[in-house]
């Protein structure tokens, strides 16, 4: 039963996040080619994506009828709006997409989180617990392979779409009767406790939201960064699949790590090092910066986000779900800001650099906010 509530929520991800969410970052230099959008109209359009994100995040945390109904859109809205995609070629349609399906990425992702934290937390699994938050980097990894074989073929955006559609469509019917039932996320009349935010929270909840706004630039824009330098190129076409193994190893490394230290303190670590990565992308030339920006802040994404909703729960055992809506919320805001950094950052100098040294800094601060713990 464990097992299989593991790699239903694993799935789960790598639909609504992996392929529904980050498909859009190797699709970016196509629909650019393909004169569906600029470098700052993709960065806004990006921006209305972390809004839905954001959007979504918060009505999960809060809702309390048909919790279960809006897991089971989120999943289906991944599919079907993947596929809606191949029909948009403009940033206003475009972003309308991205809104939606952000929406619909945000339920899944805390509704997720909290049926697979407290499931398995009650068959005292924490390592199966974690390995779930690998989904979005599997699903990164898969759509972006997908996206070396889409280019080589020379499909335009349009008939990309489709083509993820098809992937997230066939694990999504692997899956979909296995997701809990009616009642299983919240029961009739269930009212928590009030949520007292201590200091340590408020330090977390402010570390994931800066953190949110350091990693988001390098994942939208690293595939696009790498197309700039290296037009034409299989490497360039490889950056992205290389952030989603990496996503996925660094939560392999997290479950073997997690006895080492505490995890506010792991949480620092792989904060800073997600830093390190995006000054690399940043500052280092050529290929170097880019392996080092894909493998440190690929690496960390996913440890980033197990680790904090890790701690949340530690810091506040009786309220699952709401921490996760808490903590999503306020690192949609910070992928909400990043993007429209980003735009800020083309327009006025038409490079991405600028906006790359502001989420370095952002991410050397939130591992700031959570290295020490109040006793």
């Amino acid at each position: 039963m464990a097992l299989r509530i593991a790699l239903s929520g694993f799935i789960v991800l790598v639909v609504a996040m992996g392929i529904g969410r980050f498909a859009f970052t190797p699709q970016v230099p196509l629909m650019i080619q393909d004169g569906q959008l600029t470098l700052t109209s993709a960065g806004l359009v990006a921006a209305t994506n972390y809004l839905g994100y954001l959007i979504g995040a918060w009505d999960a945390m809060r809702a309390r009828r048909h919790v279960e109904m809006r897991l089971y859109l989120g999943v289906a809205g991944a599919v079907v709006l993947t596929f809606l995609s191949a029909v948009a070629d403009n940033a206003f349609t475009h972003g309308a997409l991205r809104l939606v399906i952000g929406a619909m990425s945000g339920w899944a992702m805390v509704l997720t989180a909290a049926w697979t934290n407290e499931r398995l937390a009650h068959y005292a699994r924490p390592g199966l617990s974690a390995a779930v938050f690998a989904g979005p980097g599997a699903g990164i990894a898969l759509s972006g392979l997908l996206a070396v074989a889409i280019q080589s073929r020379g499909l335009s955006a349009a008939a990309a779409w489709p083509v993820y559609g098809v992937l997230a469509l066939i694990l999504v019917v692997l899956i979909g009767r296995y997701l809990p039932r009616p009642g299983q996320l919240h029961r009739a009349g269930e009212q928590p406790e009030p949520l007292h935010l201590t200091p340590d929270l408020k330090r977390l909840v402010w570390s994931y939201s800066l953190a949110g706004f350091g990693y988001i630039l390098p994942a939208t824009f690293l595939s696009q960064m790498a197309a700039l330098r290296f037009p034409g190129s299989l490497f360039a076409q490889f950056v992205w699949p290389v952030f989603g193994a990496a996503a996925v190893l660094g939560i392999a490394l997290s479950i073997a790590l997690r006895h080492l230290g505490q995890s506010h303190q792991r949480l620092a670590v792989v904060l800073w090092l997600q830093g390190a990565g995006v000054a690399a992308a940043s500052v280092l030339p050529g290929m170097s910066g880019l392996v080092i920006g894909a493998l440190l802040v690929g690496g960390g994404f996913l440890c980033a986000v197990q680790l904090s909703l890790l701690y949340g729960r530690e810091l506040a055992p009786n309220h699952t779900r709401y921490m996760a809506g808490l903590l999503t919320t306020g690192y949609a805001i910070g992928q909400l800001i990043g993007p429209m950094t980003s735009a800020l950052s083309t327009w006025l100098t038409q490079r991405l650099e600028p906006a790359l040294g502001l989420a370095g800094i952002a991410l050397l601060l939130a591992g700031i906010l959570v290295w020490k713990r109040t006793r």
